[in-house]
């Protein structure tokens, strides 16, 4: 007979744990005796051996109790379930992993890698956060609620960002956002974009109009006076 000290020893445990498994119904615990000591006897080591080797291979305490005294057949099936059942958690720590990955690679885990590069040429620019934010915000809507119509103009946009006219033009509109609505260079800002326009085939019609208003409704809270002149300068 042997105290609760020494068995924790003997199996390589704490006696917290042998007390946790008590808790659990796992172990039996034995009466003290007369000294005001509980013993554990040979069985109980062997038990304790058995609950530590199952719980570390990574067998839930709550199907141990079951698996102890199980035949070889059981205790095989038991096994491989528990086996796959930790191979989909592993799977899903990985996905886990890879998403945090992503996230520290800054939005490519909310839009397209087309997107990200995009956004990536404006931020080398010279664009301001502040409007890549809205641009990534508005392509995270489109692409969540229609990828044929964001796959199609993120082809456009890739292509027009290779156009000098067209990137000086995102320089003067984002530089744009600070002017007073009275600048002179906004009505010569407006004309450049009219005339860029002119030259150039008309884009691409949404599959969804209804969702290419939502996008820009959406952003439509994030202007300024200057801003809102230069569309008002570009409807006349």
């Amino acid at each position: 007979m042997i105290t609760i000290g020494q068995l924790a020893d003997y199996a390589g445990v704490t006696t917290k744990t042998i007390r946790h498994y008590h808790e659990r119904g796992l172990l039996a615990e034995p009466e003290r005796d007369s000294s005001g000591y509980r013993r554990y006897t040979a069985q109980d080591a062997i038990d304790l051996v058995k609950i530590r080797t199952l719980a570390t291979a990574g067998v839930p305490l709550a199907r141990v109790k079951d698996l102890l005294d199980a035949d070889p057949e059981t205790l095989a099936a038991a096994l491989a379930e528990i086996d796959r059942e930790l191979r989909e958690r592993i799977g899903e720590l990985r996905r886990t992993r890879g998403q945090l990955a992503q996230i520290q690679r800054g939005e490519r885990l909310f839009v397209s890698a087309d997107v990200a590069d995009y956004l990536d040429r404006l931020r080398e620019l010279g664009i301001s956060e502040r409007h890549i934010r809205l641009e990534r915000d508005g392509w995270i809507l489109l692409q969540t609620a229609s990828p044929e119509d964001a796959a199609e103009w993120i082809a456009e946009k890739l292509t027009l960002i290779a156009d000098p006219e067209f990137r000086a033009i995102c320089l003067d509109h984002d530089a744009a956002y600070d002017w007073s609505p009275d600048d002179p260079r906004l009505r010569t800002l407006a004309d450049r974009v009219r005339d860029w326009h002119a030259g150039r085939p008309p884009p691409s019609a949404p599959r969804h109009p209804a969702l290419a208003q939502f996008v820009a409704r959406s952003q439509a809270g994030v202007s300024s006076p200057a801003w809102d002149q230069l569309v008002e300068l570009l409807r006349t």
